[in-house]
């Protein structure tokens, strides 16, 4: 079968001619040779464009590939098999800020704790450690660890700050996307951090799974950070 396109005088309306009709335009606007588009694509973006940057900025200059596959915006080596942020991300937060931020929430939650020891005659400070009852000091316990990790994953699945990270003008954030953290991550950081502290070893675990912001690269992760994947940045 011949794929010469009809003479002319043939018969056939020029309209008709499928060698001489465009192709159909896609309901995007796009070409209709575009694949589908990526969820929360722009109309008329492609499947192989690259989405938006969640933190808005736009990729670096000089052909580079953008974070998370090119380097590190903070320094680190960004070796195969580091993950960094996206460009855009806020300045990490100051170690030491986030040490004062902590403090504060101590503060608030603790004075919380101790009322409520008091009301319900769970505290567990006595005085004659003949009458030492470690049911109420388990209870204590128990009250705490719910108020301060109840406190953490509360506050920061709504904005990703407690009041002391207010305060200091600091954010917990994902460390792929720098979204809000979910529940489900927000509950996992605050277990990892205050279940060992309040059950076991509160100042050592606190000091260890806090401190660790103070001495990890790139990211100035704590330990509880590490676990749900979350970094700590500036709102300043």
């Amino acid at each position: 079968m011949s794929t010469e396109p009809p003479p002319n005088g043939s018969g056939r309306p020029p309209d008709d001619d499928p060698f001489r009709k465009p192709p159909p335009a896609s309901p995007g606007g796009g070409s209709p040779y575009d694949g589908p588009q990526p969820p929360g694509a722009s109309p008329g973006q492609g499947p192989y464009d690259a989405p938006q940057n969640p933190y808005g900025a736009t990729p670096p200059p000089g052909g580079g590939a953008p974070p998370p596959y090119g380097g590190d915006p903070y320094g680190g080596g960004g070796g195969h098999g580091a993950q960094d942020p996206p460009a855009g991300m806020p300045p990490l937060a100051d170690s030491g800020k986030r040490v004062l931020a902590r403090i504060i929430d101590l503060i608030l939650v603790g004075i919380v704790v101790g009322l409520l020891s008091w009301a319900f005659g769970t505290s567990e400070y006595e005085t004659d450690p003949d009458k030492i009852q470690y049911g109420r000091q388990f209870g204590q316990s128990l009250l705490a660890a719910v108020l301060y990790i109840g406190y953490d994953t509360v506050m920061m699945a709504r904005t990703g700050q407690t009041l002391g990270k207010k305060l200091l003008k600091l954010r917990v954030a994902n460390l792929d996307n720098g979204a809000t953290p979910s529940v489900q991550s927000n509950l996992l950081r605050a277990v990892v951090l205050w279940i060992p502290a309040v059950f076991c070893c509160a100042c050592i675990w606190t000091a260890i799974c806090g401190g660790w912001s103070f001495f990890d690269k790139p990211y100035k992760q704590g330990l509880h950070d590490k676990a749900a994947k979350t970094v700590v940045v500036s709102t300043a």
